[in-house]
């Protein structure tokens, strides 16, 4: 990364979390090992959201990626997608700051030029 050329990093700091970690973590753990349990399979997501006070599609949404990350199910782990986006985020500031130094380049030029003549 051009160190020194761009001075300010921004973090996003995304809305506060409506539910702990520890709940989501517990639910997650409940709600899978009810969905292997073929009797209790059917409604277990929706059970458990109940039970616990958590919205369903939560639930469902921290099964799934529980599911993926342990190679249950197709899909992009939550590591990769955090590599990912911190990827993608550096190729953001390197573009910056190639067009920084485009537009630096330019106006040196200019006056290199201008003493010249």
């Amino acid at each position: 990364m051009a160190e020194g050329l761009i001075t300010r990093k921004y973090e996003f700091k995304g809305a506060p979390r409506k539910y702990p970690e520890e709940l989501k973590d517990r639910a997650t753990r409940l709600t899978i090992e009810a969905r292997r349990d073929p009797s209790t399979r059917a409604g277990a997501i929706a059970r458990s959201a109940d039970q616990l006070g958590i919205h369903p599609e939560a639930l469902r949404t921290w099964v799934r990626q529980a599911e993926i990350d342990g190679g249950d199910r197709p899909g992009t782990m939550t590591d990769d997608a955090k590599r990912i986006a911190a990827l993608e985020r550096e190729v953001r500031e390197l573009k910056r700051a190639k067009e920084i130094l485009k537009t630096a380049s330019f106006f040196a030029a200019a006056e290199l030029d201008r003493k010249l003549k």
